[in-house]
């Protein structure tokens, strides 16, 4: 069979691979793509951000219309109607599957619906045995569900986030195994669409990446809304049983049972790199079995970058994109900067919230970098009050002589208010300088005006 030449490919269809593509595409005339997903589009389309915040939307809705006394109305019903809420995610994120299969499809690349492994430095071979070279690859396989070590689990027919964002009826009663990002975010769907959920986490705190503070503002939403919130646990073992999951695990030093009819493993995902003949290209993987990347993203071999899940070190979309991007102008020969983790921006969308930017606390004081920082609560706040939004605060860094090093929301729509400090911390803006910003009352984004303030304020009296 004849071995086809491409100057460059892409293994791997997803936000990240496309991003490549197209910006290789800008440069070189033959790129192509390989993917045999059913259907096209990548995790954070159909299996990730779009479905999960489109279900998380909806719920919030139902939730403040449940809450309408507290707002002077009278609701005398609201409840889900999970069949229909299923087919409005699958119509919005139809919209933007088709659109990414239309790009994907475009005649600007040669698709090939394969699977494809290294056989040597610089072939590939799919499924059908065709045999491609090129002189760049790029892999974005993303990631697929873990399943760790715990006894019982490998062997359960249980839900997965993929499941759980499928699902056209309400489950009467959920198992949550984790108390990561997608643990949280559709533990609380599922409670505000009416199951009850019991949520077990092995570490002492839910989203165990964010600061303390963080964690404590969420889990204390979480129980206030009625989720049986387990943290500091050790998992023994999960089971099926005449028709209903049992999870056993130890908690404050003594052996608790649960039973459920649904059970979701929500204990994190790994790195797609499975079945790609890493090892034949010269590919090495790190010891959490993402791709070893430089800054440009190549791997150690030079002629195959790597991007997003399969990469790290951030699973995020707008991460694995910049990530693309880099490597597909640095591959072409054209200037490319490598991701700038310091300005890095992550959202979990929980109610409340959590939202940071650049350094936190914990970074700060790893590296010994001084700095001063302020917050402030939302419970104190005139936009939050009104709008019953009470949980949370926002809290500011900046270095000893006023650039804003990072920043920290928890609270209603914190994902959008994070992007005005995250513009500061991109640009190494003065804290001064954001005093000089008009904002405007009475409105959310208003709170960050108070922690930058007080540390105007601070570095006023330091020079005083």
């Amino acid at each position: 069979m004849e071995t086809k030449h491409f100057d460059y490919i892409v293994i791997g269809g997803g936000s990240g691979g496309y991003a490549a593509a197209r910006t290789a595409r800008e440069s070189l005339e033959r790129v192509a793509i390989i993917d045999d997903a059913q259907p096209l589009g990548g995790l954070c389309i159909l299996r990730g951000c779009m479905p999960s915040k489109t279900l998380i939307y909806s719920t919030e809705v139902l939730h403040l219309a449940q809450m309408g006394t507290k707002f002077g109305l009278s609701i005398p019903e609201a409840k889900v109607d999970m069949a229909e809420l299923h087919q409005r995610k699958l119509r919005i994120i139809g919209e933007f599957a088709d659109y990414r299969q239309e790009q994907l499809h475009s005649d600007r690349f040669t698709l090939f619906r394969s699977r494809a492994k290294f056989i040597d430095e610089k072939t590939v071979e799919l499924t059908d045995g065709t045999k491609l070279t090129a002189d760049h690859f790029m892999i974005a396989t993303g990631s697929v569900v873990a399943v760790p070590p715990v006894k019982g689990l490998e062997d359960l027919d249980c839900w997965t986030s993929d499941e759980v964002l499928e699902l056209d009826f309400l489950p009467e009663k959920v198992i949550v195994l984790g108390g990561g990002i997608v643990a949280c975010e559709l533990a609380q769907f599922l409670r505000r669409a009416g199951s009850e959920v019991v949520q077990i986490q092995r570490s002492s705190h839910v989203l165990k990446e964010m600061s303390p503070e963080a964690s404590d503002v969420v889990e204390t939403a979480f129980r206030n809304e009625g989720i049986v919130l387990y943290t500091d646990t050790h998992l023994h073992s999960v089971e099926f049983e005449e028709g209903e999951f049992i999870a056993r695990f130890e908690h404050e030093g003594k052996d608790v049972t649960v039973k459920a009819p649904h059970l979701m493993n929500a204990l994190g995902r790994r790195p797609a790199s499975d079945g790609l003949g890493l090892d034949q290209a010269g590919v090495e993987l790190a010891k959490s079995g993402h791709i070893k990347c430089d800054g440009m993203q190549r791997t150690s071999n030079p002629g195959i970058y790597a991007c997003g899940d399969v990469a790290g070190p951030h699973e995020i979309v707008h991460v694995a994109i910049m990530q693309g991007e880099t490597a597909a102008k640095h591959a072409t020969g054209r200037p490319a900067e490598a991701v700038n983790y310091d300005t890095l921006l992550g959202v979990v969308f929980t109610d409340p919230q959590v939202a940071n930017v650049g350094l936190g606390e914990a970074q700060l004081k790893e590296r010994g970098i001084e700095y001063l920082s302020a917050d402030y609560p939302f419970d104190d706040h005139g936009k939050s009050i009104l709008m019953e939004a009470k949980y949370g605060y926002v809290k500011v860094f900046a270095s000893k002589t006023g650039t804003v090093l990072g920043a920290e929301c928890v609270g209603k729509d914190a994902g959008e208010l994070i992007h005005a400090l995250a513009v500061a911390v991109s640009l190494k803006a003065d804290v001064r300088d954001l005093l000089k910003v008009h904002w405007y009352h009475p409105t959310l984004s208003e709170i960050w005006s108070y922690p930058i303030e007080d540390i105007v304020d601070e570095l006023g009296s330091a020079e005083a």
